[in-house]
């Protein structure tokens, strides 16, 4: 299974997105994702979520060899990509619409789908090594600068969706964005140290608390998060996606900084 379930004393329970070797997520592994975190925020018990992941980074986004369609088309060839909109979405909502506070520990590369998870968090804690970004526009495909546009501002998000540059974690503490950032050694300490304040709160008022900066948030991110998935459709109707897709499948698909060779991510 690529993600796995924690539990911490005093109603904490962490998520680990386990899916070697970049945890780039199938279209099955978005939706457990979304499950999971829905079955955990739901129980009467939890008073805090820490999202956070192992190996070389947080997620590289969606599995793009899952995304390549068949040479000659045919019935169900979009099966994937319509998959992957619906999974991500449903794991994007997931984190926005849990019940308690979820802090995600970002280590590593956080690309596409992994900037929608992080956005999407109460709170963000991060490591030296981490980075995000969009691939996106790379790969044929547009999606989570609504949720981009959450952990820096727009003049900014709109650069790194359009050169599919990373910003690095020290320049998203400096925004606000992320509360922390430590060595890669404390990640998990650290986040769970937050988590156990919160816990620490009577349960109810957090519960409500949460649902209240939801409802005044000044963007409603599941439909403008939709509002992109459409366009990413309509190039892959194009045939450009394709062409991208196969670029990157030629290479080894590794996630590098210094380069925009990483997952689609949405």
């Amino acid at each position: 299974m690529a993600i796995r379930v924690v539990r911490q004393a005093a109603g904490i329970a962490e998520v680990v997105i386990d899916a070697p070797p970049v945890n780039a997520l199938e279209v099955s592994g978005w939706f457990e994702l979304a499950d999971t975190l829905n079955a955990q925020g739901s129980q009467p018990g939890t008073s805090a979520l820490v999202l956070r992941a192992e190996g070389r980074g947080f997620c590289a986004g969606v599995d793009i060899k899952e995304m390549r369609r068949p040479p000659h088309g045919g019935a169900g060839a979009y099966d994937a990509l319509l998959g992957a909109n619906a999974g991500c979405a449903a794991a994007f909502a997931a984190v926005y619409d849990c019940p308690v506070p979820v802090i995600a520990a970002v280590h590593g590369f956080c690309l596409g789908g992994g900037v929608g998870l992080v956005g999407n968090a109460d709170i963000v804690i991060a490591s030296h090594d981490a980075y995000l970004g969009l691939p996106e526009v790379d790969r044929g495909a547009l999606g989570a600068a609504t949720h981009l546009a959450r952990l820096v501002p727009q003049q900014r998000m709109r650069h790194m969706v359009y050169t599919a540059e990373h910003a690095t974690a020290d320049e998203l503490h400096g925004y606000g964005s992320v509360l922390a950032v430590v060595d890669r050694e404390r990640l998990r300490e650290t986040a769970l140290a937050v988590a156990a304040r919160i816990a620490t709160k009577d349960v109810v008022v957090i519960r409500a608390a949460k649902q209240s900066l939801n409802g005044i948030d000044p963007v409603d991110v599941k439909r403008s998060y939709r509002y992109e998935q459409g366009f990413t459709f309509e190039l892959n109707l194009t045939g450009v996606s394709d062409r991208l897709r196969d670029d990157f499948g030629r290479s080894d698909g590794t996630p590098d900084r210094n380069s925009a060779a990483q997952g689609e991510g949405t």
